[in-house]
């Protein structure tokens, strides 16, 4: 058995900033000391300016097979309000986030997969929310978020049984955005990052604050659109044929 210590690494290649879920010896489980460190290291990693894109996985060949059980048998709420400010954060990050799922993405796994902008996965790949078998409220910031990706009919049988549903059920309710054979996900995954880190981050930025709701910033991002350049960079870079250099967020 696999002795690594839990742990949340991160690297930076090309743009791309790529965050591992690493707890072998309990299929990549949160552990308390996890869900505590994961917003700190997403300031630092969205504080980058050489971040344009962030990618989550999990070590090997599991995504994240949830809260570590062990630490809920401890008195009180605390670990379910650390796993809700780790998603909390994970969602709010503000530049483009795409999970990476392989093999079984269950509980927190899935409430940090369904913070993600984007979800890719292995054809193999299962996913389960399964409060139901423990008996635990699951938060109500978490199921409004699942309930807006899925609807409240998917949401529901996922919540009310904690059954696994597989990746092609997955992808048609909306759960995942794409599926692809196990020995493709990476590259496909490494592929769309690039073509991210290669678009504007003030586009996708603003259409990140529109897409999840916010009303109050039309103002705010015409601002930063007259500012940026961007615009003006992306029309020439289209005139001329040649790939535009963007330059907001550097």
């Amino acid at each position: 058995m696999e002795t690594a210590e839990p742990q949340l690494a991160d690297s930076v290649t090309d743009g791309i900033a790529t965050l591992v879920i690493s707890n072998p010896a309990k299929r990549n489980a949160m552990t308390a000391g996890m869900w505590r460190a994961l917003p700190a290291v997403l300031d630092r990693l969205a504080a980058d300016p050489a971040v344009r894109v962030l990618v989550l996985t999990g070590a090997g060949d599991t995504f994240c097979a949830g809260a570590d059980i062990a630490a809920l048998r401890e008195p009180g709420d605390e670990q379910q309000g650390l796993a809700v400010r780790a998603e909390e954060a994970l969602a709010a990050f503000p530049k483009p986030t795409l999970a990476a799922v392989r093999g079984y993405c269950v509980g927190g796994g899935s409430q940090l997969a369904a913070a993600c902008d984007l979800r890719f996965a292995a054809e193999d790949a299962r996913f389960g929310i399964t409060p139901a078998k423990l008996g635990i409220v699951y938060p109500s910031s978490s199921t409004r978020r699942l309930t807006a990706l899925v609807g409240p009919a998917t949401a529901k049988y996922l919540l009310f049984s904690g059954e696994l549903i597989d990746a092609g059920r997955a992808l048609r309710t909306g759960l995942v955005d794409e599926t692809h054979p196990a020995d493709g996900l990476a590259g496909r995954v490494a592929e769309f990052g690039r073509i991210l880190a290669s678009r504007s981050l003030l586009t996708q930025a603003a259409a990140k604050e529109y897409a999840d709701g916010r009303r109050d910033r039309d103002a705010y991002w015409a601002e930063r659109a007259r500012g940026s350049g961007d615009t003006a960079e992306g029309v020439a870079a289209f005139l001329e044929r040649r790939p535009p250099r963007f330059t907001y967020g550097l």
